[in-house]
């Protein structure tokens, strides 16, 4: 099974929904359409001269990056108001003036309000939610909260929410300062990552030695001289041991993946609502940790109800991941911490990142080893099988892990070079399963139902399952793993679980208009794995990640634009939450794939 192209494999839906096709041209009339389009390329001129027509264009690859996709471009700062304006409440004076001459920001409450585009109807979550809409002014729901050119405030909700905090892990002003202007003290970090790099040369030494055959004699090594004894070095320490460090009972519980651009905090809390115990930030690269950058550190931000949440870092420097290593156990609140050694984008690979660091061994060894003696948090591992499908290497790094004080490995059955294109290997996940053996190893790949999750864990020996694309067709997996039985959510349910996505967006990147947009974009984002669920209703079997609907109409309208693949149907159901899209909107997904 894991050898089948999923391109060929149809999802069986009830006969009374499907819409049939219209009835394709025989193939001998094709063949002969063909050879004479051949013919008809090759022509005589005037000269007598064959004119050869010019060939037809490379066929577009239907995989990787749509990288001509259209670019947010921000309005500049002087058609934006001034928070020290847009904030005031009702009755507050402009006593709070703004203390910047050089502004760039607009003052003028009026000239805005005049320009402002024309508020959307309803009501105002944030306002609604919290009593206090922090956006003021500028928000798109602002007839809901303005009052006289002031932001209305319900005194009873704000007292509630006034101290709570709505994200953690927020890059402070004076960290972010010092780590531009490289102050940070990381003497910590590359204490441990000299030592650990003087135990590998040693290491590396004493396996030459006994390479060439050198003996011991008098009992000891040639050359290695006897430490002295006495009272414990600085390594010893700075070194955490695993008593000291925070334990995590990882069996059992469901675990959503990391994933990039969709895996956002929103999309997390949704998950969170339907069932998942375990949460990872999107990837981090982690020399854009280092330098402060805002949109990096945005990934790793975490909501209150992510009780149990990791930050997975990409990187390919042991130094650099060690000292991102200290950073984030010293400046975040986070329960461990994730290598990704799976990434396949060629960017990450060719950097020696990601999938990379399966064929790097020793920089992987150095990296974990330098982490886990500077993190007071649990150190994970999430890998692929391999960089190339015939030469599976995962097991190898699975015995070592044990040995680096490593918490938990989870093991995608696939390789780099496979990408989605076949289906995860199970088979090889179970035999690295029982290697790992005490330490605990989690399965992914190909999970869209209950009846998957628990066959895997019933036939296998993993102590538990990440679940990404599964997730993103349907978040509500989580919701059916623990009550073991499938949920025929109607289409007023999804609706509203979009609604509640929304509502989340605009709470995390606000309820301006630039807030508003970004929520937009990063829902059709999600739309465009959403729409790949077919409702279990109208199934004669249970869906498979791997099969492709045949052309189908829902149970009422609703349904059928859900199940759309056209990006039209996306922006109209964005419009439906939103409100109407910009005069020159334009979407496309940031992935294409030729596989589900």
């Amino acid at each position: 099974m894991s050898n089948l192209d999923i391109s060929d494999v149809v999802a069986h839906v009830k006969a009374e929904f499907i819409i049939p096709h219209e009835p394709q041209a025989p193939k001998e009339e094709l063949q002969n359409e063909k050879t004479e389009a051949k013919d008809s390329s090759v022509t005589d001129n005037s000269e007598g001269k064959d004119s050869i027509a010019e060939p037809p264009a490379k066929k577009q690859k239907v995989t990787g990056t749509n990288k001509h996709r259209p670019k947010l471009i921000k309005a500049p700062r002087s058609s934006k108001l001034c928070k020290s304006v847009w904030c005031l409440r009702v009755g507050e004076d402009e006593t709070n003036k703004c203390s910047n001459e050089k502004c760039a920001f607009s003052h003028d409450v009026d000239a805005y309000l005049e320009s402002k585009p024309e508020d959307h109807d309803g009501e105002c979550h944030n306002f609604r939610t919290f009593g206090m809409c922090h956006y003021g002014l500028i928000c798109r729901y602002g007839r809901d909260h303005i009052e006289d050119k002031r932001n209305k405030v319900n005194d009873e909700l704000w007292l509630k929410h006034e101290n709570s905090p709505k994200v953690l892990n927020v890059l402070k002003k004076e960290v972010q300062f010092d780590l531009r202007k490289r102050k940070f003290d990381f003497g910590k970090a590359l204490n441990i990552h000299k030592m650990v790099q003087s135990e590998l040369d040693k290491k590396r030494a004493n396996s030459k030695k006994v390479e060439n055959g050198e003996t011991k004699e008098n009992g000891e090594d040639k050359g290695v001289k006897n430490e002295a004894l006495g009272p414990a070095a600085d390594d010893d320490l700075i070194k955490f041991t695993s008593r000291e460090k925070k334990k995590i009972e990882w069996r059992g519980k469901t675990y959503l993946a990391p994933l990039t651009t969709v895996g956002n905090l929103p999309f997390r809390r949704i998950c969170k609502d339907l069932g998942a115990d375990i949460t990872c930030s999107e990837m981090a690269l982690a020399t854009n940790l280092l330098q402060g950058s805002p949109s990096e550190w945005a990934l790793v931000k975490r909501h209150p109800s992510e009780d149990l949440f990791g930050v997975q870092l990409c990187g390919s420097n042991a130094e650099a991941m060690t000292k991102c290593a200290q950073l984030l156990d010293e400046q975040t609140t986070i329960d461990f911490i994730d290598i990704n050694m799976g990434c396949p984008i060629d960017l990450i690979y060719k950097q020696g990142g990601g999938s990379a660091l399966l064929r790097r061994q020793g920089c992987l060894e150095h990296m974990v080893q330098g982490m886990t003696k500077v993190l007071s948090v649990p150190l994970t591992l999430k890998m692929r099988t391999a960089v190339y499908h015939d030469t599976r290497v995962a097991h190898n790094f699975i015995e070592k892990a044990k040995t680096w004080d490593v918490s938990l490995v989870t093991l995608h059955g696939r390789s780099r070079e496979q990408r989605y294109l076949k289906l995860a290997d199970w088979d090889y996940i179970n035999e690295c399963a029982g290697l790992a053996d005490p330490m605990p190893l989690f399965g992914n790949g190909d999970v869209l139902s209950y009846e998957d999750y628990y066959h895997h864990i019933d036939n296998s020996s993993v102590s538990g399952i990440m679940i990404g694309r599964g997730a993103l067709i349907k978040p509500w997996i989580f919701k059916e793993i623990k009550e073991k039985k499938h949920w025929d959510i109607s289409s007023s349910e999804r609706f509203d679980l979009l609604k509640k996505y929304v509502n989340y967006g605009m709470e995390h990147w606000g309820s301006d208009t630039e807030g508003i947009e970004k929520t937009r974009r990063f829902l059709l984002e999600w739309l465009s794995f959403l729409h790949r669920y077919i409702p279990v209703g109208i199934l004669d079997q249970t869906q498979k990640i791997n099969q492709r609907p045949p052309l189908f109409k829902g149970r009422d309208y609703l349904e059928t634009l859900f199940a759309s693949r056209s990006v039209n149907d996306w922006v109209k159901i964005s419009e439906m939450l939103l409100g109407p899209t910009p005069p020159d909107f334009i979407f496309l997904p940031k992935h294409k794939a030729n596989a589900y």
